[in-house]
């Protein structure tokens, strides 16, 4: 007897749930192991489970199905479920990712069901399928409103009026907040293009502070300077970033 598809699906509608578990109840090369309503549920399946299979919804409350895969090593093959306009959607088509847009029909569902199957079949790696997914989506988001991090066995869903500050490590940032620090795998460039910039400014190379955290400015020498942050925090500002703030605070 074939071995069956370990299959999880990820979505916070009950009812499209039900409608993925209805048209997969009579296929004999599934087996549904598991059903989560949010991503944090969702990646601690995935990772106890390991499925083969997901469907995943990218529009889910507290982290979304891309924030999920961002934190996942190694994603099995999935089925995007997904309510986003045509210009997302072209981003799936451009990474032949497979995906429903909703409310799908039977016979869809069904197309997207075989071309999934057959990357299984042929063991396709999908990482870079979804790192370019999780880019594209990036570029077109707007600024960030929370930075969702894995935190060994945690996941913390930092919001992002709650940063004290970022600093550069290489190719990793510490976020650190109220609650502690926080080690997020993304570069600094990324968040100065991700951050309003309103909001924040790149006072040196290696820092990042909200503006409305910087509580004085102190010249230590021509062209060199210093902010203390409301939390006490002293960290360097270069000139740029001394030009930069003072055009933010006009």
């Amino acid at each position: 007897m074939m071995k069956r598809i370990r299959t999880i699906i990820i979505d916070d509608e009950k009812l499209a749930r039900s409608v993925i578990r209805n048209y997969l109840k009579d296929n004999p090369d599934i087996e549904i192991i598991d059903e989560c309503s949010n991503g944090f549920e969702g990646i601690k399946k995935i990772n106890v489970l390991k499925p083969e299979l997901i469907f995943l919804d990218i529009q889910m409350p507290k982290i979304s199905g891309f924030e999920m895969l961002e934190l996942i090593e190694k994603p099995p093959v999935i089925i995007f479920t997904t309510a986003f306009d045509q210009f997302a959607l072209k981003a799936f088509e451009v990474n032949a990712a497979d995906y429903l847009l909703k409310p799908f029909s039977q016979d869809r569902f069904k197309e997207g069901l075989s071309k999934a199957l057959l990357r299984l079949r042929d063991k396709s790696d999908t990482s870079e399928v979804i790192k370019s997914l999780i880019i594209q989506n990036e570029l077109k988001a707007e600024f960030l409103e929370r930075i969702v991090i894995k935190d060994g066995p945690r996941i913390a869903v930092v919001q992002i009026e709650d940063v004290q500050y970022l600093e550069a490590q290489d190719d990793y940032v510490m976020v650190y907040t109220r609650d502690g620090k926080f080690l997020k795998q993304k570069t600094m460039k990324y968040f100065e293009e991700h951050l309003n910039p309103r909001d924040f400014v790149r006072i040196h190379r290696t820092y990042i502070a909200p503006v409305k955290r910087i509580k004085k400015i102190e010249l230590l020498e021509k062209e060199s300077y210093q902010i203390v942050l409301e939390d006490k925090s002293i960290l360097p500002m270069s000139k740029s970033g001394y030009d930069k703030l003072k055009e933010i605070l006009k």
